[in-house]
């Protein structure tokens, strides 16, 4: 008997793909769309989204469905948004729609469904360990590798999951869908967060929580006022353009101190840090009961460094870095590798 897997499918190359490798692999492959929000796209009820998924189950001769998570969707991903926004913290929504929607709600979906397993098109790898345990690998397209962004997946659901693309490069994988004549091979890359048009952030703030920005104090180091800002959320750690401030030397975005709310600023060499401390840590592996030695990442697109983190009390943990790391930022995600092995995460409270 056929062991049937259920493909999260956006409508994209890299979900359509997915399901047509596991398809012909062998498993019997239920396609499944979430609608996430209201889409000024929509025709008859139906997401643009779903409508280029269902072009291809119909391509590949699957069952399609909608799963309407809008009001979820709503209250997980948009609302923990904008709160962060507003709390002078920068957020990473990919990181809690994987946990609590993809890998969380839809898993459950899909296992209603009769599904065996979950597949998206994540460029990253679950491999069965000696000891018979499941541990997250990264992609091997190293550019493309999305790991970071999983971090907070529970251990116990590896064995449910499916990443069919953790071992193709990008280019390799367009190639395919193009070979295999998919209807959405030539199809563009989707933006950076999915929710917000244009990737303009300050646009969404403003529409969906107008009368929240208060004007305040830009000061230095020393709490000399130099300017005035927009509203906390406008800013971010690191930023140097739209200031609005003259000074000597080129000024950054040390802090945002939402309880005075100010916008510190400073020089370059004030934005290292040497350790951070981070709340809500998830293991991949055996929670460590003492300090560890890793790689660590502070943002999607940085490089990993060395670091050891020490576990602390209520799932906290102290990360202190080799080499100081610039623009640690609130909000923010820090995870830990161990070579090619995802072993952990944590979300980043302050430096230190």
């Amino acid at each position: 008997m056929k062991k049937k897997v259920a493909v999260a499918m956006s409508g994209g190359v890299d979900s359509s793909l997915c399901a047509a490798l596991l398809q012909e692999q062998g498993y019997e492959v239920l396609g499944i769309t979430m609608q996430l929000s209201d889409d000024s796209r929509e025709m008859n009820g139906v997401s643009s989204a779903a409508t280029d998924a269902r072009r291809v189950a119909d391509f590949l001769g699957i069952e399609h469905v909608v799963a309407d998570f809008r009001t979820l969707f709503s209250d997980k991903v948009v609302d923990y948004f904008l709160t962060e926004y507003l709390t002078a913290r920068t957020p990473n929504p990919c990181v809690i729609c994987n946990r609590f929607l993809k890998f969380g709600e839809l898993l459950s979906f899909a296992k209603e469904k009769g599904a065996d397993f979950l597949a998206t098109g994540h460029y990253v790898r679950v491999e069965k360990e000696e000891d018979g345990s499941f541990s997250l690998k990264k992609g091997r397209d190293e550019k493309k590798d999305q790991s970071y962004v999983l971090y907070r997946l529970p251990r116990e659901i590896l064995s449910h999951i499916l990443f069919p693309l953790g071992s193709y490069r990008k280019e390799e994988t367009r190639a395919l869908a193009q070979k295999l004549s998919l209807p959405v091979a030539n199809k563009a890359e989707s933006q950076e967060i999915c929710f917000v048009p244009e990737d303009d952030y300050k646009a969404y703030l403003s529409q969906h929580r107008p009368n929240r920005f208060h004007t305040g104090d830009i000061v230095d180091m020393q709490g000399q006022i130099l300017g005035q800002h927009r509203g906390l959320p406008f800013y971010t750690i690191g930023q140097r353009k739209g200031l609005g401030i003259a000074a000597a030397h080129p000024l950054y975005v040390i802090a945002l101190d939402e309880a005075n709310n100010r916008v510190i600023v400073g020089k370059n060499e004030e934005l290292y840090a040497s350790s951070l401390f981070a709340s809500d840590v998830n293991w991949l592996m055996e929670e460590p009961t003492q300090e560890i030695s890793v790689h660590a990442k502070i943002r999607y697109g940085s490089r990993e460094v060395q670091a050891n983190v020490l576990p602390l009390e209520d799932g906290a943990v102290k990360v202190s870095f080799l080499e100081p790391q610039r623009a640690v930022t609130p909000g923010q995600s820090v995870v830990f590798y161990s070579g090619e092995r995802l072993v952990g995460g944590a979300t980043i409270e302050s430096r230190t």
